[in-house]
């Protein structure tokens, strides 16, 4: 949470060493020594499953026990612990007493321990699990859920008399910047805890180098409004200033508490034809999702982390970060805030809906927007990833309209969004339930082909031109690892992965009403049920790899057409050893003109934009370079016989045998070189296909299951033939493709 300012009864201490934990659970009344005992001593933050986690498989998900002894700093104060993430669920004792419970693994909650402690110390022992369940989200999604108390802990001391702590973990302050041309008024309010003959007078509200003033405390609430007459607008990456509020609890002239916040001032809207406009300007929001874990580290980040994700995405040139799937650690939302990054934050209601975790998700929620609704950077409060993926009934429709109407009351500044599976038909009730959404579209990876998003968003924006659509995500997974000298959808190849985005980003040039998009994702991240591309328990779609170590070619794509920092970038740098006689030298740079030179002799010269392509003869080893004014890139290129085997993902020996295999294909009969909508068309067809369909419906991990293809997507499927499908979906073994295709041999056309 936001540092309060310092005073003499408010003291806050970040709290991380002298912790035991246990991987088991122990009794809560245990002694710290005795959990010690049966664990080990640890610093936080911490996860049990930083190893586990990111191996792909079953992780232990279950519950777990940290202890730690608190001392009481003096006598007539409060004293609280302060959690800034435990997932996903913990309870607190206090020398064996329970003190309080939090479902949710990603937001900031507090426990009061002052009366326990009156002999001045006590044993704090936090019961954390992270195991299946039916009621606290999430718990079906693409990324690893990592156990622990894996952000920051604080014991904070405040007077009898203090700001509210226990308001779902909000700061206490509340500040809402309204604009009036170049005037803002700024309306403060916070909530004080006082007791009876407390000598509490009154709260001083104060917007540093502006206006103060003072109000008497009313039923322990006080409210002002400040004005700012010469404001200066927060605007993005360009200006993004922000202001300081403080308030103060008064007691005559002394002060009994102080916290303060940083704000923006700013006004936004969407609109469907025009995208995203900030202060009346169209800015358009260009960007990419990040999640929070690290590799070796899983979630239990630290500072230097949330810097380098934060300077990677300014690297790229974006203007806006998605935090998915959940609440993201508050010292990042600050980040963005000084950055000027626009963001997208959310709740990790996600892929399944479940009936019993409806509470759960207001709850989530309410923590959200109470413990984040003072940063600028943030325009819309996410209801939903994916949430349909097993069904969109009217149970589905009714929480989300509790959730929508639930943001709107608790800040009615910001917009509701929702990001939407692919495969939600366009006209269900949920596409224009919340204020903005966006749709997850993997139309070149999952299924069809690249070019199927330029159709699909148009032909969306032709069919309703009233609402504001945006791409949530977007991407396709490489190892860089694996290379091509014909890179192709399903390969997991570096040059496949930057060849789609090469599309992508076109794409979404082309279309400035889209409201915002966001490439998925900035880096890899931990999946543990996903097992392809050569390494199991990893989503492999980044930009950047899991330790933010490489940069992938596609991270350049994206750097050549939003970044102004001039640069020139040789991709195909880890494709060293190359078997054709005359290869393609891809170059990306935001610069007009690029020259390409062999061994330091020039060989041409491209004006483009973004992507420059040549056409270069190999007879040994070469050292190319790439200049543009005094900006310069090298690689060394190395022609030889036969590639590296490690250089070929092994699931793609299907591919090849594909290429290389005659399978028969007798006139009148069917083959796995037909679409499966006209091998549907027959009985016995549509009996195959439905074995084939499942056979690959589980190549993409948990998040496959229980999927449901509504009319339009299987239109698309349909569009595809057996042999493409098995390709992209690996998994099938060749002996398997034989024996379908002589199944389908037999069935007549």
């Amino acid at each position: 949470m936001p540092q309060p300012a310092a005073t003499d009864a408010r003291r806050a201490t970040a709290i991380h060493e002298g912790w035991a934990y246990s991987p088991a659970e122990l009794p809560a009344g245990s002694s710290w020594d005795e959990i010690a005992a049966a664990g080990e001593q640890v610093v936080l933050p911490h996860t049990w499953n930083a190893i586990d986690g990111q191996a792909g498989g079953e992780y232990r998900r279950g519950r777990s026990t940290y202890a730690r002894v608190i001392e009481a700093d003096e006598s007539d104060v409060e004293t609280w612990v302060e959690f800034a993430g435990v997932n996903s669920s913990a309870e607190v004792y206090l020398d064996g007493r329970l003190l309080t419970t939090h479902d949710g693994g990603y937001s900031t909650f507090r426990v009061n321990l002052t009366d326990g402690l009156a002999d001045g110390s006590g044993t704090l022992v936090v019961i954390v699990d992270n195991a299946k369940n039916e009621r606290v989200y999430p718990q079906q999604a693409d990324f690893t859920f990592y156990g622990g108390i894996y952000r920051e802990v604080r014991q904070i001391t405040v007077g009898r008399e203090h700001f509210d702590l226990a308001d779902n973990g909000g700061p206490g302050l509340i500040v809402i910047a309204h604009l009036d041309g170049d005037r803002a008024e700024v309306a403060l309010s916070a909530a004080v805890v006082t007791t009876s003959g407390g000598s509490a007078t009154g709260v001083r509200f104060a917007v540093d180098g502006e206006a103060t003033v003072t109000v008497p405390l009313v039923d322990g609430e006080a409210n002002a409004t400040l004005s700012i007459e010469h404001v200066r607008r927060w605007h993005g990456l360009r200006d993004p200033h922000l202001y300081t509020a403080r308030a103060e609890i008064l007691a005559g002239d002394a002060v009994l508490d102080e916290v303060e916040l940083r704000f923006g001032c700013r006004e936004f809207e969407v609109d469907p034809q025009r995208g995203f406009l900030l202060n009346g300007e169209e800015y358009p929001l260009r960007g990419v999702s990040r999640h929070q874990d690290f590799e070796g580290v899983g979630n239990a980040i630290t500072e230097e982390v949330k810097q380098q994700d934060l300077a990677l995405v300014l690297e790229l040139g974006a203007t806006t970060v998605r935090l998915a799937h959940y609440q993201h650690d508050q010292r990042f939302y600050d980040l963005c805030d000084e950055a000027g990054l626009v963001v997208w934050a959310e709740i990790p209601q996600i892929t399944v809906f479940l009936p019993g975790a409806t509470e759960n998700a207001r709850d989530q929620l309410t923590e959200l927007i109470v413990q984040n609704r003072h940063h600028a950077s943030i325009i819309s409060w996410g209801l939903s990833n994916e949430i349909t993926l097993a069904g969109s009934g009217e149970d589905v429709i009714a929480a989300h309209r509790e959730l929508n109407d639930l943001a709107h009351e608790l800040d009615p500044t910001r917009l509701t969004a929702m990001a939407n599976l692919f495969l939600l038909e366009t006209d269900h009730p949920l596409v224009g339930l919340p204020d903005v959404m966006s749709y997850n579209l993997y139309f070149g990876w999952y299924v069809g082909d690249v070019a199927d998003n330029d159709t699909w968003l148009d032909d969306f924006h032709a069919a309703y031109p009233e609402i504001a659509i945006g791409l949530a995500e977007y991407g396709a997974d490489a190892n860089a690892q694996f290379q091509s000298a014909a890179p192709e959808k399903g390969d997991y190849t570096e040059g496949y992965q930057a060849s789609y985005h090469e599309h992508m980003v076109g794409m979404i040039e082309a279309r400035p009403w889209l409201w915002a998009t966001h490439v998925w994702n900035l880096a890899d991240f931990g999946s543990a049920g996903r097992d392809e591309g050569g390494v199991a328990g990893r989503n492999q779609k980044g930009l950047v790899s899991f330790d933010r170590s490489l940069k992938k070619d596609a991270f350049y794509v994206y750097k050549a057409a939003w970044s102004s920092e001039p640069f020139v970038h040789v991709a195909g740098r880890r494709r060293a050893e190359r078997a054709e006689d005359v290869t393609e030298v891809i170059v990306y740079s935001n610069q007009e003109r690029v020259v390409l030179s062999v061994d330091g002799v020039e060989v041409g010269a491209i004006e483009g934009r973004r992507t420059f392509r040549f056409r270069v003869p190999l007879t040994g080893e070469h050292e190319i370079t790439a200049r543009s004014g005094d900006l310069a890139d090298t690689i060394v290129l190395r022609r030889v016989d036969e590639v590296p085997a490690a250089s070929v993902m092994p699931t793609t020996s299907i591919a090849n045998w594909f290429d290389e295999a005659e399978l028969p294909s007798p006139v009148g009969y069917f083959s796995v070189r037909d679409s499966l909508g006209d091998i549907k068309q027959s009985e016995d067809g549509a009996r195959v296909i439905s074995k084939v369909l499942e056979a690959v419906s589980t190549s993409r991990g948990e998040v496959g299951h229980g999927v449901e293809i509504p009319p339009a997507m299987q239109a698309i499927v349909d569009r595809m033939s057996v042999e493409k499908l098995i390709k992209q979906a690996g998994g099938v073994s060749i002996e398997h493709v034989a024996a379908l295709n002589a199944q389908l041999n037999l069935i007549a056309k």
